[in-house]
């Protein structure tokens, strides 16, 4: 239905920057709201950013405002975590996740279980 791949993890140095591309194949893009999950070792996942399909309503955990900017292009079937200021607890997989949405809908988009479709993840290590 529909496919998602995270790209653009790495390791960096403490106060360093990623960008984390996600991009979409498969069913209408523009129709999902996207968000972005992660989990460190040991830890349960949380998460991190959503964007609704038109981009008007963006929420982030609070650890990663002021840091952390999600966007999107729907022409390109992409949504995009930038990373500034990285810290070493940000270290975890990242998950793209994408959630079917409608005109007449309500959804909170920060929760696991909301979402429908979810990307294999990819590494971020930051560094002391």
């Amino acid at each position: 239905q529909v496919q998602l791949v995270e790209s653009g993890g790495g390791l960096v140095q403490a106060g360093g920057s990623l960008r984390l591309s996600c991009a979409a194949s498969g069913r209408t893009f523009s129709s999902y709201a996207m968000g972005w999950f992660r989990q460190a070792p040991g830890k349960e996942r949380e998460f991190v950013a959503a964007i609704s399909w038109s981009g008007n309503r963006i929420y982030y955990t609070d650890s990663v405002k002021g840091r952390f900017t999600i966007s999107r292009d729907n022409a390109k079937n992409t949504v995009y975590l930038q990373m500034n200021s990285l810290k070493p607890e940000d270290t975890a997989v990242y998950y793209c996740a994408a959630k079917a949405t409608y005109y007449s809908g309500s959804y909170y988009m920060r929760e696991a279980y909301e979402y429908d479709y979810w990307g294999q993840g990819t590494q971020v290590t930051v560094s002391s």
